[in-house]
């Protein structure tokens, strides 16, 4: 397992609602960009990792439109955390020697309004529980009023997520919404579960992304490495036992331990990371994932975010994407949709949003019940 492993091409298409496409053609259309931004084609891929939550054999169904090779196709779902499970997937079958050049692509189509939970029969789960509402607003809310409780975290705090996310996609053309959103409109939209109005929700969108994975070898014997980037540290987790977990999935243990166990193999801390794409599904949970990912001391994740350090410019930005609060969230295509951020990045490439000096990334998806995928890239 020394093989380092390289993302050599990557993109996404623009976030939006397609009425006539499916997640096959999203996730061919992705897939050909990233073959296009490395100039291989679908005859260099040894293996298809495919992430999507809603459909099956989304991997074989995609490579009918863009090339039947025979080569072995792997199918995804691991809810918001598909997208960067995949990838991981794609990751590990490289670094054990198995493929050179593996491609990950997540895809998805996404109903307008709220997600509701459903049984194997396709029935809604009762959304009132022993834990409150299940919706995912009231889950999230109660995470961020736990932390208020704890920490004293303000409403305007929560609120000011939105502001500064809705402003760096004013700078991505890749992003559902591109719009300043002012603090007294994010928290005098409707309100969804205090203290989440519906400006500090993520966007149900479709979309999808894509990323080849090279082996370091490959990459050099092919002449890929000038834009190539490193995976440096790759961590999956899924919720330790407590009895609060039976009614509750815990994200925030869930990120620390995928965090832990990233930043243990990539050898580096919080400090040293340059730029992080984390899971803002709910403003509350970018302000507790600051604390979950060590990029603050415990409770200061509201003053971290008061301070401008999250912001461009500021000492670790986040959601530079516009995030999932304006980007969108189709949440197969999430996980890898971080990844090409990121990328873009290190390699200079991210335009007006680009964070100077960028050397080494983080991304971070939870998907709730709970999986949590969190990756380190690195410049080469």
């Amino acid at each position: 397992m020394s093989e380092d492993v390289y993302v050599i091409g990557t993109d996404m298409i623009r976030f939006g609602r397609f009425e006539d496409a499916t997640p096959p053609r999203l996730a061919a259309k992705a897939a050909l960009m990233a073959l296009d931004d490395c100039g291989l084609s679908i005859r260099d891929v040894q293996a298809v990792y495919s992430g999507n939550c809603t459909e099956t054999m989304v991997g074989q169904r995609t490579l009918q439109l863009i090339g039947q090779t025979g080569v072995p196709v792997v199918n995804v779902t691991n809810a918001c955390a598909t997208g960067a499970t995949a990838f991981r997937e794609a990751w590990i079958a490289i670094k054990a020697g198995l493929y050179d050049i593996v491609l990950a692509v997540g895809s998805e189509k996404m109903g307008k309004g709220m997600l509701v939970p459903k049984n194997s029969g396709g029935t809604p789960i009762p959304s009132e529980g022993l834990a409150g509402s299940n919706t995912m607003p009231a889950v999230f809310a109660q995470m961020g009023m736990e932390h208020s409780r704890a920490y004293g975290t303000t409403f305007e705090q929560f609120a000011r997520v939105s502001v500064k996310n809705h402003h760096h996609s004013t700078l991505n053309p890749k992003a559902m919404y591109q719009k300043e959103t002012p603090l007294e409109e994010v928290m005098g939209s409707e309100m969804m579960a205090y203290p989440i109005t519906k400006l500090m929700c993520s966007v149900n969108v479709d979309g999808s992304a894509a990323a080849v994975l090279c082996s370091a070898r490959k990459a050099r014997e092919l002449g890929l490495t000038g834009r190539a980037v490193r995976v440096r540290g790759s961590g999956l987790a899924s919720d330790p036992f407590s009895e609060r977990n039976l009614v509750q999935a815990d994200v925030n243990t869930v990120t620390r331990l995928a965090a832990r166990t990233a930043y243990e193999m990539a050898s580096v801390g919080p400090q040293d990371v340059d730029l992080v794409e984390l899971h803002d599904c709910f403003a509350t949970a970018e302000i507790c994932h600051y604390e979950n990912l060590g990029l603050c001391g415990e409770g200061e994740g509201g003053r971290f975010l008061d301070s401008g350090a999250t912001t461009l410019g500021g000492k670790v930005p986040v959601n530079m994407s516009g995030g999932l609060l304006s980007k969108g969230h189709p949440l197969g295509a999430t996980g890898i949709a971080n990844i090409y951020e990121i990328v873009t990045h290190l390699r200079g490439e991210a335009g007006a949003r680009q964070v100077e000096g960028a050397r080494i990334g983080m991304t971070h998806v939870v998907g709730l019940g709970s999986a949590c995928a969190v990756h380190i890239l690195e410049k080469v």
